[in-house]
């Protein structure tokens, strides 16, 4: 049908939707190489089972504080629908999700495409910085599944937009209002990225330099200067820096009250908002006598689908 209706299919990480699941989804996460190269290839998934059932009471205790599971399906699916109806106006789209490390995955997207008679397809990542570790992953993962699948796709992919007009206004209004709940009182933004072993900048992955793209442009739009750094680290390898918590303990050490902390790389409501920053990192602050506020994360806001419909539209001919 191509020349009819079009299908989108948003990617995201996924997460455990209930406590039971919290150890099949770290299995998923860790027997994938492109996140980390667990001994040779053929001892990958037996090091991620052993890690799984390590880790897995402490990320339980985790999703527990958080509601019992990750809210990120619904959230994805939600902007979904708010992009489907923000399409409706140019032509006839169906806008589904495929998640990397926990259902549905893309052969679920490409199913109930193929059954609305939908051949014509754009992949469109929710992560605004490209990464090998995210985006590389879930595209290779969907490249193999329409490889695999009877029907006869033609597929674009949207693998990065840092400087997406629209959601960088967004971004820049999210700030602005965690500011201006300061009042007149001095604050200093911080964003905080989630964090990549150093290796893979060092290879060539371009995701320090596209944070570094975003920043430039919504500094432009606040009018506030802000630092860099980076939360979830996990594991024995060297991870870029600063980490989030150091970054909070020198701000303490330099004098500096109130905090503005921006969820610059998650585009949606997860464990690393809701968890690390709206708890972890708040009493961290608390404890070294600062007062810290995240930014809201963009989830369903109308500028941000905004721009996820204006992505679709401007680059769906590009045909990878």
């Amino acid at each position: 049908m191509t020349g009819g209706s079009k299908g989108v299919i948003l990617l995201n990480m996924g997460g455990p939707d209930c406590l039971d699941n919290v150890r099949p989804f770290l299995f998923n996460l860790f027997s994938d190489r492109e996140i980390i190269k667990l001994g040779p290839p053929f001892l990958q998934k037996y090091i991620a089972w052993y890690i799984a059932r390590k880790r897995a009471p402490k990320s339980r205790a985790i999703y527990a504080g958080i509601g019992g599971g990750s809210p990120l399906e619904n959230i994805t699916r939600a902007q979904a629908k708010a992009l489907e109806l923000s399409l409706a106006k140019h032509g006839e789209y169906h806008v589904t999700i495929a998640m990397r490390y926990w259902p549905p995955y893309p052969e679920h997207a490409l199913t109930e495409l193929d059954a609305k008679g939908v051949n014509d397809i754009t992949a469109l990542s929710l992560y605004p910085h490209y990464s090998r570790a995210t985006t590389g992953s879930s595209i290779k993962q969907l490249q193999k599944s329409i490889s695999n699948f009877p029907g006869d796709f033609k597929a674009n992919f949207i693998s990065f937009w840092p400087t997406q007009q629209s959601y960088i206004q967004a971004l820049g209004e999210n700030i602005l209002e965690a500011i201006e709940t300061f009042g007149a009182e001095s604050v200093q933004v911080v964003y905080s990225a989630h964090s990549l072993p150093t290796s893979f900048i060092m290879e060539g992955d371009p995701y320090v330099e596209h944070l570094n793209q975003t920043i430039k442009e919504v500094e432009k739009l606040t009018g506030y200067k802000g630092l860099l750094c980076y939360q979830s680290r996990s594991g024995p390898v060297e991870w870029l820096s600063p980490s989030t918590p150091e970054t909070l303990d020198r701000l303490a050490s330099n004098g500096c009250k109130n905090v503005v902390m921006v969820p610059l790389s998650f585009v949606s409501d997860h464990v690393e908002t809701l968890y690390e920053i709206d708890i972890l990192y708040k009493n961290r602050a608390q404890n070294l006598g600062m007062t810290l506020r995240s930014s809201n994360s963009l989830n369903t806001k109308n500028k941000f689908i905004e721009g996820l419909r204006d992505l679709v539209l401007e680059q769906r001919d590009f045909v990878v």
